[in-house]
């Protein structure tokens, strides 16, 4: 038997299979993604077949890319959040790695023991605005009962035609995630959801806890301190519940923050080692030695514990008083913006937290000790310049504020401060 790859191998392995050509996952669109998906059958003959299952609100095809012939049958499916595209790119590159790869061991035996189905794009129409809900308005991991969405009535088709053994449900999570106690960003969040309030087990959400173990232990040696667990309180209108209640267990993956200026490539690369070492694990059988206690020991997240960016002992002015020392915290998240019709993307932050802030984990931490943090000014102001202290009325620095702010150091006896940073996100 093949030999499991190491964690890096893996990692190093993504270089090689990423499909190139591609924009950022959150500029991937229904009209990139729908023609690149139809071009697979003849890609790989006799290795995908796609079929269309449902059309979403404003009628963008969904659909469903298979693989294998094996008698388990598997079940993935990426942004059924809009802006949550991590995975969707990255079930790109694991076909490409499955294209090009077919005659290894390893693939091979993937083959052989599964029938895997993917819905890479869930909801095209929010992934066309760049936002959570679909075309209605409603969140579709919502509506695993009331099924109002075309979307979310699909899935349910699809589990219902195929009752898969597993599924895996993929998603990113907010930037703000950090792992609870770490002071790092859950870069990767777990869950084996429920299937009932009384949060019990049977052998479906067992195996889905191993399959969690597997990829914990998979990612920690790429980001020690950054792979965080859900809490596991049943969402009675959730997919993810729903689906154990009807029989098929799921393994969440959320792809959160990393602590980089260029995050998504490595995010990626964590998305495509998890699910590699997750499928091996199940086709070779290793997962039924995987160890609970690993799921289980997997640290909370704590929702509002991470930050963008953290400038340290400021001087700045409140709403009202003299100037005191203060840490500032901008929170983050990527936007999609439209020029022309054409899509770029950007950070979008703001002023999210003020005061003692040595609980937080950050991309980027800023010593600001002996510096004055002022708004912005509108104008060409640029780092280097002399500027004065602005008026007290424009100097106040508040929580919601956006992130365009400058930090001063005095002049010795001018009376005029050097502007040593300018810090601007887009609104």
């Amino acid at each position: 038997m093949t030999a499991p790859a190491s964690p890096r191998e893996l990692f190093d392995l993504w270089a090689e299979v990423r499909l190139q050509g591609l924009p950022p996952p959150a500029l991937v669109r229904h009209s990139l993604l729908e023609p690149h998906l139809r071009r697979l059958p003849a890609s790989a003959p006799g290795l995908f077949h796609v079929e269309e299952v449902g059309r979403s609100v404003e009628g963008r095809s969904l659909n469903l890319v298979r693989f294998g012939s094996g008698p388990r049958h598997l079940l993935l499916w990426s942004q059924m959040h809009g802006d949550e595209p991590t995975a969707t790119t990255a079930l790109l590159d694991l076909f490409e790695y499955i294209r090009a790869h077919r005659e290894h061991p390893r693939v091979a035996r993937w083959l052989s023991a599964f029938t895997l189905h993917t819905l890479p794009m869930l909801n095209p129409d929010g992934a066309e605005r760049f936002q959570r809900r679909n075309a209605q308005g409603i969140d579709i991991n919502r509506d695993a009962l009331a099924l109002q969405t075309p979307e979310g009535r699909t899935l349910k088709a699809v589990r219902d035609r195929l009752q898969p053994a597993l599924g895996f449900n993929l998603h990113n999570q907010s930037w703000r995630t950090a792992v609870s106690g770490a002071n790092r960003p859950a870069s990767i969040s777990l869950l084996a959801p429920p299937f009932d309030a009384a949060r019990g087990d049977n052998p479906g959400r067992v195996l889905a806890k191993k399959v969690c173990a597997v990829i914990r232990d998979a990612l920690e040696p790429l980001a020690p301190g950054q792979v965080g667990r859900y809490d596991d309180s049943f969402e009675v209108r959730a997919f993810g519940d729903n689906l154990g209640r009807w029989g098929t267990p799921t393994v969440l993956i959320e792809t959160g923050p990393w602590p980089s200026p260029a995050p998504d490539e490595p995010l990626l690369r964590l998305n495509f080692v998890a699910l590699v070492s997750a499928l091996d694990a199940l086709a070779s059988g290793a997962v039924e030695h995987a160890d609970l206690e690993r799921y289980e020991s997997i640290p909370l997240n704590d929702s509002k514990g991470m930050l963008h960016l953290v400038i340290q002992g400021a001087h700045v002015f409140g709403e009202a008083g003299e100037a005191f020392v203060a840490d500032l915290g901008i929170a983050a998240a990527q936007a999609v913006r439209n020029h022309g019709g054409t899509l770029s993307l950007e950070l979008s932050g703001s002023l999210e937290e003020f005061g003692d802030l040595r609980v937080y984990g950050a991309v980027e931490k800023v010593d600001a000790t002996g510096l004055t943090a002022v708004p912005l000014p509108p104008g060409g102001v640029k780092e280097g310049d002399l500027v004065p202290l602005p008026p007290r009325n424009a100097r106040e620095v508040r929580v919601g504020l956006p992130a365009e702010l400058m930090l001063l150091r005095p002049v010795a006896s001018s009376g005029s401060y050097r502007v040593e940073r300018i810090i601007r996100y887009g609104r």
